[in-house]
């Protein structure tokens, strides 16, 4: 698998930094953030470096499926599947990605806040 020697997200799937796992699969690895926005806040991050979604390309479709597809397993096991949570998915300075590694922010266990206002 790619690594970026320099990622804090790689640093943490090879086990170098330490995390909160709460799910690992053979293209992803899902941990607790560490400032949460929410009172669940899970990362679902790929094993394989991509720098963010445009990084990503038709060769990747399987790790984009997995993606969304690990969501409900994770939902429920963190107790917040049948209330709903938010996804978000940052890509770039101007969409707020602050680790340049492609992740997704699983949310919830609180009613969200309308992002536009």
């Amino acid at each position: 698998m790619d690594r970026d020697p320099e990622c804090i997200f790689c640093k943490i799937i090879a086990g170098e930094l330490p995390s909160a796992q709460v799910y690992e699969d053979d293209l992803l690895v899902a941990f607790r953030d560490i400032r949460p926005a929410a009172p669940v806040h899970v990362l679902i991050v790929p094993r394989q470096h991509i720098p963010d979604n445009n990084a990503v390309t038709e060769a990747d479709a399987e790790l984009s499926a997995r993606l969304f597809a690990v969501v409900p397993r994770i939902a429920a096991a963190e107790g917040i599947a049948r209330d709903g949570y938010r996804l978000i998915l940052n890509t770039g300075p101007h969409g707020r990605q602050e680790i340049p590694h492609l992740h997704m922010h699983l949310l919830g266990g609180q009613r969200m806040q309308h992002p536009m206002g």
